[in-house]
């Protein structure tokens, strides 16, 4: 292999080891929050139960639900389930690089690459049994191949990598605004605006049998906020990092690497085509949520990529500027008589060696490297913390081991709400030989997320005939803190205040476990001191 190759294949390979090695490190936490709990549960269904689900709920990850189906064939685990996710990280960080190396020059794809691989939102994602970080690789690879295709190569590559990675999550349709002002920005020729209009149309005609049918799933946003300028500044960070001194390092960098926006006519530029995307689907999704919520931070996670590249530009901008003013230092000590600061260490013609570069390539490189390496100690607290099962919103592994330690066989058990079910369906073992007591039918034979519940009537005639009931609640709900709106929850919420006092509860973050009996007046009597939490 000639030295060239080998330093594209190292530009390119050493950023994807980095984040597989990174991804690896913490990759078993013992335990899945809610979403990945459904995309394990949903996953090891089989195909017509998954194609029965998705008419009625989550058709936007369908495709990602039938991939992990084959996946978890192999090995049904939680290191499994999340390995797709690593891999498809390791593969954006590897082809950010490529795309800094196609753009500019090896290291600068190495530099975009590398930081790509220590940014903490990344990494967060590439541990998270979801599909988010296999449509960032989708996207980036996509924009690999729209540059290819304007610099004189095919545009249906481009078409269907992106028309797939759409169907994985139809928010990665707003990449091609991105692209369309990389085309504006390189003043690019009616040729290849047509190769790409083309392209366009076809993911978005493509596309429009999954909007139809979400739309018609809009209301499991109905938890969603408009976003505001705090959500901007918080997602900036998240992409720049999280800690003050590596943000505003970037982002000097970053506004640095700004100045080449605009290239010679008809070429598409690294900023040209990073800054897009960094910019539009953000700021896009934010817009439209303004009127009817959509946003959420991992919808965008694709337009991360765009951030590393911008940096790497500025810090190249950076070198040269570096190079240029050793040169003139060089020439002022020159015309003072003292030797010149030359490029190539060769001897002067009087046998005086020449000054060696302010930063030659090779140690340009390695200066940028070893700055990316103190980035990572410096953000290797957080890292660490992220790998924490606390971390996440929940841990329904240990809601189960808290439910094996507390329900005794036989136990009659309420789900409040009824996606805490989602904990028994997840790790059914801990809740093996309990009687549910509001499911009528099961979750995958139902084609629902979490089992289909009887009405408010039944739960109500079923809790009559119990003295003794568990309930697994969500904390807050189970406190008052906000009312249920499904009339179902409000008939659980109701039966257990009036009838049932509770006697003992275990928590553990935002879930508690609680034991209710019924008085033996069949009244509630005076209220019973509060109960004590068990500690962990």
């Amino acid at each position: 292999m000639s030295r060239t190759r080998l330093h594209r294949a190292a530009a390119v390979g050493l950023p994807a080891l980095v984040m597989l090695a990174l991804g690896l490190w913490g990759l078993d936490r013992g335990g899945m929050w809610r979403d990945e709990a459904v995309s394990y549960q949903v996953g090891r269904r089989t195909v017509p139960q998954i194609w029965r689900l998705l008419h009625d709920v989550d058709a936007v990850h369908g495709l990602y639900y039938l991939l992990l189906h084959a996946v978890l064939a192999v090995h049904p685990g939680e290191v499994v389930l999340r390995l797709p996710s690593l891999c498809a990280a390791a593969g954006t960080a590897g082809l950010v690089a490529a795309l800094g190396m196609r753009l500019v020059r090896p290291r600068v794809g190495l530099w975009a690459g590398l930081l790509y691989a220590v940014t903490p939102m990344a990494g967060h994602y590439a541990q998270e049994g979801r599909s988010y970080a296999i449509v960032a690789a989708g996207a980036t690879g996509a924009t690999l191949l729209f540059v290819r295709a304007v610099q004189g190569g095919s545009w249906w590559p481009y078409g269907v990598v992106l028309g797939l990675t759409c169907w994985l999550h139809e928010f990665a349709v707003l990449l091609l605004l991105a692209h369309a002002v990389s085309l504006a920005l390189a003043r690019s020729p009616g040729r290849v605006w047509r190769g790409w209009g083309c392209a366009a149309v076809a993911v978005v005609l493509a596309l429009l049998p999954m909007v139809v049918v979400s739309r018609a799933q809009a209301a499991q946003l109905a938890w969603l906020r408009a976003p505001t300028t705090e959500t901007a500044r918080r997602l900036l960070s998240m992409f720049l990092g999280p800690t003050d001194e590596v943000f505003w390092v970037c982002l000097g960098l970053g506004v640095l690497g700004l100045a080449g926006l605009v290239g010679r006519r008809g070429e598409v530029t690294c900023a040209g085509v990073a800054f897009p995307v960094v910019v539009l689907p953000p700021v896009a999704l934010m817009l439209a949520s303004q009127m009817s919520p959509l946003y959420v931070d991992r919808y965008v996670l694709y337009a991360l990529s765009g951030a590393p590249l911008l940096v790497a530009c500025g810090a190249e901008r950076a070198a040269r500027v570096a190079r240029v003013v050793g040169r003139l230092r060089a020439g002022s000590r020159s015309r003072r008589g003292a030797p010149a600061a030359l490029s190539d260490g060769r001897p002067h013609d009087d046998g005086r060696p020449r000054t060696p570069p302010l930063l030659p390539l090779p140690y340009g490189t390695l200066t940028g490297v070893l700055a990316l390496a103190l980035s990572l100690l410096h953000q290797f607290p957080l890292l660490q913390k992220d790998r924490e099962p606390g971390h996440r919103p929940d841990d329904l592994g240990a809601v189960s081991r808290l439910a094996a330690r507390n329900l005794p066989p036989g136990a009659s058990v309420l789900f409040f709400p009824g996606s805490m079910r989602n904990a028994a369906l997840t790790y059914p073992g801990a809740f093996r030989g309990i009687r549910d007591v509001a499911l009528v039918t099961g979750a995958a034979e139902s084609g629902t997320l979490y089992g289909r519940e009887a009405g408010p009537v039944e739960v109500r005639r079923r809790l009559a005939r119990l003295d003794r009931v568990w309930v697994v609640a969500d904390g807050k709900l189970l406190a008052g803190r906000g009312a249920p709106r499904d009339p179902v929850e409000r008939a659980k919420a109701t039966v257990l205040g009036q009838q049932f006092v509770s006697r003992r509860e275990a928590v553990r973050g935002g879930v508690t476990v609680r034991l209710y009996v019924r008085p033996l007046s069949g009244l509630p009597g005076p209220p019973p001191p509060p109960p004590r939490p068990e500690r962990w």
